[in-house]
């Protein structure tokens, strides 16, 4: 076993961060409509370990790695940045958005397994994945 330990839970991810949502442009907003990932540009693994919360391939310089102190909350809802017109209807679309200390992505908005086609994905389970996890 390695120094950060087995994974605990992991699954494919599309991302974001609140700023980069928030200098979207109507035209990527609609396109959304087509497909989110014009909106989550950023992709990879999300992997739990016993200590570490890791995006997989976050940016240019690797991966996001986040300690449990690093992790301040853990939400799934619709903001006025990505609302239910963008994310479904239904709320299985809606985004889990970590809040984070780390200044080069203090809100985080994550698509875990998101399937397209019915715009849904597994963030809520995630949501109460991490909450265990920063409560451990």
């Amino acid at each position: 076993m390695d120094a950060i330990g087995e994974p605990i839970a992991e699954a494919d991810y599309i991302g974001t961060t609140a700023h980069e949502l928030s200098e979207k442009r109507a035209a990527a907003k609609i396109a959304a409509g087509i497909s989110q990932k014009t909106l989550f540009q950023r992709r990879g693994r999300i992997i739990l370990h016993p200590e570490l919360l890791v995006l997989t391939g976050w940016s240019d310089n690797g991966d996001l790695t986040l300690t449990r102190a690093d992790v301040t909350a853990a939400k799934t809802r619709f903001t006025h940045l990505y609302g239910r017109f963008l994310g479904g209807l239904l709320n299985a679309g809606q985004p889990l958005i970590l809040h984070t200390t780390d200044a080069s992505a203090d809100e985080v908005y994550l698509l875990i397994n998101h399937r397209g086609f019915l715009e849904t994905t597994d963030d809520r389970a995630w949501e109460k994945r991490i909450d265990r996890w920063r409560r451990s």
